[in-house]
C-alpha cells in the first residue's frame, strides 16, 4: 500500500481524487471559461501564450485545461492518483497527444521533486498546500519553480482562530470512517442548504440564486465544494498577513491579493519572484 492510500485508511486525509472524479462528469465549456476568466483576472493576462504553468494539485486537471487553452506550456500534479487520473483524462478528451500540456504525481512536500521541474513563468495552486499536512513546507517549496520575474498564484485558508480549530476537529472526524463522515454529512449539509437558500434570496430574491450563481466562482460546483470542506483534512490556515510576510522575505512581491472578507474560505494571493 502507498503512502497516500496508507494516509487515508489512517484517517489522515481526505480522498480529494475520489471528489474530483464526481466534479469530473460537471465539467463543461460553461465551467471551463470560468476557470480561464479566474486565471486572467488573477494574472493580470489576456492569454499565456509563450509561458509556461505549473499546477501544483491539480485535482480534477480543469486549471490545467484553462491554462492550456489560454496557450500556456503545462505541467500538472498531484499526490493523489485518482486526481491524476482525472487530468490524464481531460487532457485525453481536449488536447490528445498534446507535448505541451505533461502531467506527473508529486507531492508539493518533496523538494526533490519539485527542484527537478525546472522554472515555471506561473506557478499556480489554489486550495492545496493548506492540505498538505505541512503547509509551510510546501510554501517553500512552491518557490523553487518560479522563473525570476515569475508569478505565484496561491490561495490559503483563512485562519479564524479558534474556530478554524474547531473546524480542523470536525474535518479530522469526517476522515476517521463512515460514521465520522455520515454523522458530520448528516449534521452540516442541512446547515449549508439553509445558508445558501438564505443567501439566495438574500442576493438574488430567488432561494435557488445562490446555487445557479455558484459556477461563477471559477467554474466550481457547490455540492463538491461542500465535501471538500467538510472532508478536507489535513487542514492549516494562515493570515493574510502571515502569508504576505513569508513570501516577502523571501524576495516576492505582492501583486494582487483577493481576502474572503475575514470568513470562511481562501485568501487568494498572486507573488512576484524578484531578480535575485
Amino acid at each position: 500500500m502507498d503512502d497516500h492510500s496508507m494516509e487515508i485508511k489512517k484517517g489522515e486525509r481526505f480522498e480529494f481524487g475520489k471528489n474530483w472524479r464526481h466534479f469530473f462528469a460537471c465539467i463543461n465549456e460553461d465551467r471551463i471559461l470560468e476557470a480561464e476568466r479566474s486565471l486572467k483576472t488573477m494574472l493580470s493576462i489576456e492569454n499565456l501564450e509563450g509561458k509556461s504553468f505549473l499546477d501544483i494539485g491539480s485535482g480534477s486537471g480543469l486549471f490545467s485545461l484553462a491554462a492550456r487553452r489560454l496557450g500556456a506550456r503545462v505541467h500538472s500534479f498531484d499526490y493523489d492518483p485518482q486526481s491524476v487520473a482525472c487530468t490524464h483524462e481531460l487532457k485525453r478528451r481536449y488536447f490528445p497527444n498534446d507535448s505541451n500540456w505533461t502531467i506527473g504525481e508529486g507531492s508539493a512536500l518533496d523538494t526533490n521533486y519539485l527542484s527537478a521541474l525546472g522554472t515555471f513563468d506561473v506557478v499556480y495552486s489554489w486550495g492545496v498546500l493548506h492540505h498538505t499536512g505541512d503547509m509551510w513546507k510546501a510554501l517553500q517549496n512552491s518557490i523553487l519553480p518560479v522563473a525570476s520575474s515569475g508569478k505565484l498564484f496561491i490561495a490559503i485558508y483563512n485562519d479564524q482562530g479558534g474556530r478554524s480549530k474547531r473546524w480542523r476537529r470536525i474535518k479530522q472526524f469526517y476522515c476517521s470512517g463512515m460514521i465520522g463522515k455520515c454523522l458530520v454529512k448528516a449534521i452540516f449539509y442541512p446547515w449549508l442548504f439553509t445558508l445558501a437558500v438564505l443567501a439566495g434570496f438574500v442576493k438574488y430574491r430567488n432561494p435557488l440564486g445562490y446555487f445557479m450563481k455558484y459556477r461563477k466562482r471559477r467554474g466550481m460546483s457547490i455540492i463538491r465544494d461542500w465535501d471538500d470542506w467538510l472532508g478536507g483534512y489535513p487542514f492549516e490556515v494562515a493570515k493574510p498577513e502571515e502569508i504576505f510576510s513569508f513570501y516577502r522575505e523571501r524576495g516576492f512581491v505582492l501583486e494582487k491579493l483577493k481576502t474572503c472578507g475575514g470568513r470562511l474560505g481562501c485568501n487568494e494571493f498572486v507573488f512576484v519572484k524578484g531578480n535575485v
